[in-house]
């Protein structure tokens, strides 16, 4: 198959915005548009949105690359499940939707396989063939990358780290999947702000707090990072990558949490991977559309993109 030339439309779907733009091949984008999500309106809504943003950049692109939340199956571009982020989101067709109304080939992977993929190509991890990458935001996500390409699984949910199981006495916080003791849970945004009060300030006030000396701030961010730095740890001794990269908007406190949880997965692992290069995601908000646009060569590689919506 010949692969589509230059540029690209890369679509980033999250439960709040709704980011697009065109990609050129050094990665640089091009015209970034973003709007809310109408998540409560239902995915037809939502799809809406996404095919509006498109249509803006398709005369002058080749080939559509979405990045959407949920396990998403590749090879047809449809999602398979979803959490509530997005009501009624699992089983939508974003592939063929998107493809139909734009007339261009449309590529659909999960958000943080996408984001990865971003920096396993034009973004921190470049180099590297075997990766691990971490999203600490809201949620908490993952993917892996071995031998250059995105690990996806017989099911489309690899790379899922959030729904990893956390012992001790975190294991009563809820998950937002609605069991209890998961990463997410400990880990991510909400979870630390849920740590420093009930009702208090969200996550930016917590971290400028840390960066002013309060003891509190600072150590709710050091204990979510030593939790996730732990169960990190864990994959790290199984998969042997060559870098661990760290991205997110928890992430962006800075070298307090990533720090932090540099020091606690290195404390875990056996000694042959304590020099293990722990890299912050350097894309930045890019990330997800110049991943996104990538789309073609990875599923190529994998496998997947002979029945790939408008191939």
């Amino acid at each position: 198959m010949t692969l589509p030339g230059w540029p690209r439309i890369g679509v980033d779907i999250g439960g709040t915005k709704i980011a697009a733009g065109l990609v050129r091949r050094d990665g640089s984008v091009i015209g970034r548009r973003v709007r809310a999500t109408p998540a409560a309106a239902g995915p037809d809504r939502v799809l809406a949105a996404v095919i509006d943003l498109v249509r803006e950049f398709a005369p002058d692109a080749t080939c559509v690359g979405v990045g959407a939340p949920g396990a998403v199956d590749s090879r047809t571009g449809t999602v398979r499940f979803a959490t509530d982020l997005l009501p009624g989101w699992a089983g939508t067709p974003v592939g063929d939707a998107v493809a139909s109304a734009s007339g261009l080939p449309t590529l659909v992977d999960n958000d943080v396989n996408v984001l990865a993929l971003g920096e396993l190509r034009r973004g921190a991890a470049i180099g590297n063939d075997a990766v691990l990458y971490v999203s600490v935001g809201t949620g908490v996500g993952g993917a892996l990358a071995l031998g250059g390409r995105i690990v996806r699984g017989a099911r489309g949910v690899a790379g899922e780290l959030g729904h990893l199981s956390v012992a001790g006495p975190v294991r009563a916080r809820p998950c937002a999947c609605g069991r209890t003791g998961h990463l997410e849970a400990v880990a991510s945004g909400p979870a630390i702000e849920a740590a420093y009060s009930a009702s208090g300030p969200d996550l930016r006030e917590i971290a400028r707090r840390a960066h002013a000396g309060e003891t509190r701030a600072g150590r709710v961010i050091e204990e979510a990072a030593v939790v996730l730095g732990r169960t990190l740890a864990g994959l790290v001794s199984a998969l042997d990558p060559q870098a661990l990269v760290v991205g997110g908007g928890v992430a962006a406190i800075g070298p307090r949490f990533t720090e932090s949880l540099a020091d606690a997965l290195r404390a875990e692992v056996l000694p042959p991977l304590r020099t293990i290069p722990v890299l912050t995601a350097a894309l930045g908000l890019d990330a997800p559309l110049v991943g996104a646009a990538l789309l073609p060569e990875d599923l190529t590689v994998a496998g997947n993109v002979s029945d790939v919506t408008g191939r």
